[in-house]
């Protein structure tokens, strides 16, 4: 049974580096220092919502769909996410509000997802 990898020390809670591969076909074992994705630092929710945004193909709509809740939390996710891969999310949020405001023009999002959007709920 495979466990998913642990990212950080269970003791001091630091990261955690792998030091060992092995192929389970003919058992060569490598050991150095390798580094973890970014990726690999999200939680299971996180990644599982990665994996329905990616399977929707970004599409915000489908995403809203398919996990059943509304566009300012998957927003918000959205937003968690990319703070947790390290990157900031202040400049993208300045674009965001010409596109909510564009999205609430098309009828794409109702006034009150709006408000919420724009006060960052």
């Amino acid at each position: 049974m495979a466990y998913p990898v642990l990212t950080n020390c269970p003791v001091c809670s630091q990261n955690l580096k792998i030091t060992k591969l092995k192929c389970n076909h003919c058992d060569t074992t490598i050991e150095n220092e390798f580094e973890l994705s970014k990726l690999a630092s999200l939680t299971k929710e996180q990644l599982q919502f990665v994996e329905t945004f990616l399977v929707s193909r970004g599409n915000i709509k489908e995403v809203e769909k398919e996990l059943g809740i509304s566009y300012p939390t998957v927003r918000g996710k959205l937003n968690d996410i990319i703070m947790a891969l390290g990157y900031d999310t202040q400049k993208k949020n300045e674009l965001d509000e010409k596109k909510i405001v564009a999205m609430l023009e098309k009828g794409e999002i109702s006034p009150e997802d709006a408000i919420k959007l724009l006060k960052g709920e």
